[in-house]
């Protein structure tokens, strides 16, 4: 995957998850949160799997590599997808959306530590902070009223959920990068981790009952706009956005593969505004002009920048000269 294509996919993908808030909200309308996971996964695990067999690989075998995708699967898969699900019954699909614009700061943090091309530098601190406020404005546009019509504690639980889901992304994305790096292939840890995170779903999914638990819902008790919205997540949002995420992680690095993250706020309120009727302010548009600065404060090296054009220029000069 070339420079380019890389970017390209970056905001391809930020598009794909910022409207997965909408259709989570849609989804647990009548779906409880443990089902619309599994259901999610099952699809995208199918996808992946098929995949990765026309393409001639095989899902590893080895005890280590299983391990691997266990710990993948349920923490970077399972657990996120259940908070924000769960998340989503407490709060607003615009604010969920916000709120997953932290896991850019725990990526940067966690990979501080993990990887030698992934330091922090002042630059890149500035960025996330300018980025970060940007959250915080989006968020302050979005809690007023519903917190009016909810019960306080659960709308407060319901933005906790997200923010450890977002904590879990980012120790799962870079684990999966130090992963690839050492023995498995991406599409192969993407198609296994989503095979494991299906079957851990579907197994809490239908105990839920035994255990005090909502029961599944039958899907000729779906409404049309929950099983279209249920289908787009596994489909699009889950089987779609998994087959970029990795290979952007291996070309980018979990450090600006995550600063997606970023971008999901600004379309997940937008579709909000659309879709669900939620306001368009000055806020707004402040929290998204401070949310794409911060990511291009991050991603762009103003001193090589400048390099490239005193070299360009000189070599033109040159050109001129021989003329």
């Amino acid at each position: 995957m070339t420079t380019k294509q890389a970017w390209g996919g970056f905001w391809l993908l930020a598009l794909i998850w910022g409207s997965s808030f909408l259709f989570i909200r849609i989804g647990v309308k009548q779906l409880p949160p443990f089902q619309l996971v599994f259901l999610r996964t099952s699809i995208a695990a199918i996808g992946l799997n098929s995949v990765v067999y026309l393409r001639g690989k095989r899902l590893p075998t080895d005890w280590r590599s299983i391990g691997d995708l266990l710990f993948l699967g349920g923490v970077n898969t399972v657990v996120p997808f259940a908070l924000i699900t769960w998340g989503e019954t407490r709060i607003e699909s615009g604010l969920a959306s916000v709120l997953q614009g932290t896991a850019a700061l725990f990526t940067l943090v966690i990979a501080h530590f993990t990887f030698a091309d992934e330091r922090i530098s002042f630059r890149k601190l500035a960025g996330l902070l300018i980025g970060f406020l940007g959250v915080v404005v989006l968020a302050s546009r979005s809690t007023g009223n519903e917190i009016a019509r909810t019960d306080s504690t659960l709308h407060l639980l319901g933005q906790v959920a997200v923010i450890v889901a977002s904590f879990c992304y980012a120790l799962g994305g870079t684990y999966g990068r130090k992963v690839m790096q050492n023995r498995l292939q991406p599409m192969v840890v993407a198609a296994g981790a989503m095979t494991v995170a299906a079957i851990i779903s579907g197994i809490i999914a239908y105990l839920s009952p035994a255990l005090g638990g909502p029961s599944p819902v039958g899907f000729s008790q779906l409404e049309p706009s929950v099983l279209g919205a249920t289908l787009a997540l596994g489909l699009v949002n889950t089987f779609g956005a998994y087959l970029l995420f990795y290979p952007l992680l291996a070309a980018l690095g979990a450090a600006r593969t995550s600063m997606v993250t970023y971008i999901i706020p600004v379309v997940g309120l937008v579709l909000g505004t659309i879709f669900l009727g939620e306001q368009v302010d000055l806020g707004l548009i402040i929290g998204a002009i401070m949310i794409v600065g911060g990511i291009g404060i991050v991603n762009l090296n103003i001193t090589s920048f400048f390099n490239r054009s005193k070299i360009t220029s000189t070599k033109r000069d040159e050109i001129r000269s021989i003329r």
